[in-house]
């Protein structure tokens, strides 16, 4: 049987922010779907079945989408030895089963982490990460990202975000459908009708702020757990600071593809430093990050 808990430090501020993003999150969806129920009466059947069979979908497939997103590729101990034994490391230390592992061929330095499980979670980082990172600094990268599994919030995230997006998607679907021609004179109907384009961008808008403020929240959450089970803040700093820099080395075709992506990756990917992606990012700033590091890594040194 799986282990269900592992030695990666609780973090009662992250399943605060979890639970309390999925509920409401979760209650918006609830919300819309009731409108949509309200107002295309007849059709109850066929928006349950829709939307029931893609949150199922979503749950039971979204890592696998992601990895394949990302080109993800799954490789033996004998094809990536360095990058297997620095996770069996990881898993040794924090009492963890061993995930599945991956490479994406990608010059971004990046790596991330997909599952709705610690059975089912797979670990991959790129080629231009396996090039540039140092043992020390690729095991900090790595227990950061298996952080991510040990607390579960890989899963929330992708659950959450994919709950915002789906409410305004049967919305738009639904207006395009043929709402409009119930929508005529001044009748209670016609008036919720006209609502909902209101309450699509709503929804879509608490959604998107809520995981944005989790988002960021659990990468300052997996440094700091990682940087205690490691007991090498200083290595997770010097990856930061290298894969941050190397960023603006990189194509911006390539960081484009990858862009997307952030909310997956251990350092976003932005294709330019005007990107609005750095207005609403997924992570904190790189120096919120190191400070909390350089704070660990005191209390750490102290007798």
């Amino acid at each position: 049987m799986a282990r269900t808990r592992s030695r990666y430090a609780t973090d009662r501020g992250l399943t605060t922010r979890m639970v309390t993003t999925m509920f409401l999150i979760g209650l918006l969806y609830v919300v819309l779907v009731g409108v949509l129920l309200a107002v295309l009466r007849g059709a109850w059947p066929i928006i349950l079945v829709i939307t029931g069979g893609m949150f199922v979908a979503q749950f039971w497939f979204s890592d696998r989408i992601a990895a394949f997103s990302m080109g993800a590729r799954e490789v033996s101990p004998a094809e990536a030895p360095e990058l297997h034994g620095a996770i069996d490391r990881i898993c040794a230390l924090a009492d963890m089963p061993k995930p599945r592992v991956a490479i994406a061929e990608s010059d971004v330095p990046n790596a991330f982490a997909t599952g709705r499980s610690q059975k089912s979670s797979l670990v991959c980082a790129t080629t231009g990460l396996l090039r540039r990172l140092e043992p020390a600094e690729l095991e900090g990268v790595l227990a950061h990202e298996m952080s991510h599994v040990a607390h579960r919030d890989v899963a929330v995230m992708t659950i959450a975000s994919f709950l915002g997006v789906l409410a305004g998607i049967i919305t738009r679907v639904a207006l395009w459908g043929g709402f409009a021609r119930n929508s005529r004179g001044n009748d209670p109907i016609g008036i919720l009708v006209l609502l909902i384009p209101l309450v699509s961008a709503v929804v879509y808008a608490l959604s998107f702020l809520l995981t944005r403020v989790l988002s960021r929240y659990r990468e300052l959450s997996a440094d700091r757990t990682a940087a205690l089970l490691t007991g090498r803040p200083s290595a997770l700093a010097s990856a930061l600071t290298k894969v941050s820099g190397q960023m603006a080395r990189i194509p911006t075709e390539d960081l484009r593809k990858a862009e997307p992506y952030n909310a997956f990756y251990f350092v976003p990917a932005f294709a330019s430093k005007e990107s609005i992606g750095r207005l609403l990012s997924t992570h904190p700033t790189l120096e919120q990050r190191l400070d909390q590091l350089a704070r660990i890594s005191a209390d750490l040194s102290r007798p």
